[in-house]
């Protein structure tokens, strides 16, 4: 069993300019007019012409950061062999909700009668991993966890526990999320996003309810050997569900800090998960008057926007900055950040209600 688990490739698909992984929030993208809407790729580059017309969004999205992550680790793609990994786990909140539309606007209108089953079968939860495997031609384990703001973590967590099992030696790790405008327009309605959103530049002091929604697919290629390109060292992950209180988070973090062999001090960046929801980031505003007076504090909701599974910006974001050994000024919040970065704690929410805490540190 290895004591370590290495991030060696990376790949996502975002609001922002995240497909070039040698670039590093040079060029930062606003958000909509209502919402964040991936900055989406040349889908021809990474699937065949005849096979996309017939993907839905959030597949073309998940396949092409999965082959991003693939190549930017130098796995072999098509024409080349392949080199498969040991193992295909994703997680998602929502799954294909365009293709569930599309099916359920079609049973509605036909009466129940004279059914195309495409969407049918595209709608369902596990549909981008398994055609992920379908094009890597990859029989390896493969599974999909959809447990609301805990769906990308849990995979992570199935990923770390292979590796570290001796069940696998690489795993394709991934989530996403999309948005269509009729599930923007319901959970507007339960006063999720903020009716008129407030830019990036004022996202976190507004103080109005909700936050800014958004989209987005990541992949992480995790392995439990150390190779040149490896980004980061994912060292441990844990979970917190519907905390009692402020005091309840902070006592989970340290416990979680403790028994990494580090505490509040030692961590030189946190990545916190602030929304713009004056009444969910009450909870990480509390958090962070309880840090060091000197802890550097960044943010990225402003640049990815609020979904079940944007911790899969979170943690690009945290191994580039140990790739890049720099902060990207978009992303600082608070402190002086004139000291390196070798320890990241990342503490993001979905409605206060899943919390989930990821240490990372460099290679």
């Amino acid at each position: 069993m290895g004591e370590f688990c290495y991030i060696n490739g990376l790949g996502l698909v975002s609001a922002q300019k995240t497909l070039d992984n040698s670039q590093f929030l040079t060029e930062i993208v606003p958000t909509g007019p209502e919402f964040f809407r991936c900055q989406e790729p040349n889908y021809k580059e990474y699937v065949a012409g005849d096979m996309v017309r017939r993907m839905s969004r959030i597949i073309k999205m998940g396949i092409s950061a999965s082959k991003i992550c693939l190549n930017d680790a130098g796995f072999r793609l098509p024409d080349n062999g392949y080199e498969l990994p040991d193992a295909i786990i994703t997680g998602t909140g929502l799954g294909c909700l365009e293709d569930t539309e599309k099916f359920l606007t079609n049973l509605i209108r036909n009466h129940e009668e004279l059914l195309t089953p495409t969407s049918f079968i595209q709608s369902t939860h596990n549909t981008v991993s398994g055609q992920i495997a379908l094009l890597l031609k990859c029989h390896a384990y493969n599974f999909t966890y959809c447990h609301r703001g805990f769906s990308f973590e849990s995979a992570l967590l199935d990923a770390i526990i292979r590796i570290r099992n001796g069940e696998s030696r690489t795993v394709l790790t991934g989530g996403m999320d999309e948005l269509t405008t009729n599930a923007f327009r319901i959970t507007q309605r339960l006063g999720h996003w903020k009716k008129d959103p407030a830019g990036m530049t004022n996202l976190y002091s507004d103080k109005k309810r909700g936050s800014v929604a958004g989209e987005g697919a990541g992949f992480f290629l995790l392995s439990g050997e150390k190779t040149e390109n490896s980004f980061a060292v994912f060292n441990d992950m844990t979970t917190l569900y519907k905390p009692t209180g402020d005091a309840d988070i902070r006592q989970k973090m340290s416990e979680f800090l403790n028994k990494n062999g580090l505490d509040f001090s030692r961590i030189d960046l946190f990545v916190m998960g602030l929304n713009g929801d004056p009444g969910g980031d009450a909870s990480y505003r509390a958090m962070i008057a309880s840090l060091p007076s000197n802890a550097n504090i960044a943010v990225f909701k402003h640049l990815s926007g609020e979904f079940h599974t944007s911790g899969i910006f979170a943690l690009w974001l945290s191994s580039m900055v140990l790739r890049h050994a720099t902060v990207p000024e978009a992303v600082r919040f608070s402190g002086d950040f004139d000291r390196p970065v070798n320890n990241i704690l990342i503490c993001n929410n979905y409605r206060n209600i899943e919390h989930t805490f990821t240490l990372v540190g460099s290679v």
